[in-house]
């Protein structure tokens, strides 16, 4: 579940509240242990989601580092390499 959770710190452009918000659901999905909450749970699930997604913002707001930013483009590609390589036959 957690595979989608993706670095989000120190991009040009900075992480979008999407990007931010995919990461909190990967999360909760992950401690809950379901991906899709009963109706029971639902309010508390998508409330949990929230929060997280508020308090990663915060966090990605406030971090500071002196590298210069990473580019998405590279990054990406710098995956699908290393993808290529795990999984190749």
């Amino acid at each position: 579940m957690c595979r989608n959770i993706r670095p989000l710190n120190n991009f040009a452009p900075p992480a979008t509240d999407d990007e931010v918000a995919a990461a909190a659901l990967q999360y909760v999905r992950k401690v809950s242990g379901t991906t899709k909450p009963s109706l029971a749970n639902q309010e508390t699930f998508d409330r949990a989601v929230a929060e997280i997604a508020h308090l990663t913002r915060h966090l990605l707001d406030d971090l500071v580092t002196t590298a210069p930013p990473k580019n998405r483009d590279v990054e990406a590609a710098k995956a699908r390499a290393r993808a290529e390589l795990r999984y190749a036959r």
